[in-house]
């Protein structure tokens, strides 16, 4: 991916993926979704989160991290002079699981794109992985987070090296409270790990040669309308990007 050169730049990049990941229907949660839940903050955030799935509140509003481990989350923030104006916040998967079950392998490998793609955009310096899902992911092993919260790592993703910092997910600390303890603790480190500001990337890609165009008979059928029964989804400006 070329580099984006502004703030601005981003936030449009943004919103295409967005707009594509609206459509989505790449596995079968897009049948029992009522909205997308994208991701939201500053498109141009040195610090990302990365939770697990909507809940039930995310779903309705087409925000992440509004319920309880929200607020949770925006205190824990507000402890190191921080808010979502500051940081970008998305989850691995975009669409909500049937009552709030564990994310499918499946369904973690049809969305990891849309995770990519922000990383690639937001640009960020430090990803924090809330939890066991996103960690696992990001880190391409399934070590559990019980074992690697609080410790910092350089990893690549995609084309973006970044300084991965797994945490425990707010949820799981919501009534835990020596899972609290180790959260806060956790978190507090946040300021002096930015500091360190951007690892050193890898170099650019060799661009990609442009494709000749197919013929007519090569390209794949139309895609059918939206249904105009299905419920509608979140208004543009319910994405939040700062």
């Amino acid at each position: 991916m070329r580099a984006v050169s502004s703030a601005t730049e981003r936030r449009e990049l943004l919103k295409v993926v967005w707009e594509e990941a609206r459509a989505c229907t790449r596995c079968q949660l897009h049948q029992t979704r009522t909205t997308v839940v994208f991701g939201s903050g500053n498109a141009d955030a040195d610090l990302m989160f990365v939770g697990e799935a909507p809940g039930a509140n995310e779903d309705k509003q087409g925000l992440p991290f509004v319920g309880q481990a929200g607020k949770l989350l925006d205190k824990l923030l507000a402890e190191i002079s921080m808010d979502r104006k500051d940081v970008f916040i998305c989850n691995c998967l975009k669409c909500r699981p049937p009552d709030n079950r564990d994310p499918l392998p499946r369904e973690i490998e049809l969305c990891s794109d849309y995770l990519h793609r922000q990383v690639e955009l937001v640009e960020p310096n430090v990803i924090c992985t809330l939890g066991n899902f996103s960690t696992k992911l990001l880190r391409g092993d399934p070590t559990g987070i019980s074992r690697l919260h609080g410790q910092p790592e350089l990893r690549t993703i995609g084309s973006r090296t970044v300084r991965l910092y797994p945490l425990f997910h707010p949820a799981a600390a919501l009534y835990t409270p020596s899972t609290l303890e180790t959260l806060r603790a956790d978190f507090h480190r946040l300021p002096d790990l930015l500091a360190l500001g951007a690892p050193e990337q890898p170099p650019p890609l060799e661009p990609i040669p442009e494709l000749e165009p197919i013929s007519e008979l090569e390209q794949e059928p139309a895609v059918e309308p939206p249904d105009a029964n299905a419920a509608p989804e979140a208004p543009a400006e319910q994405l939040g990007l700062f």
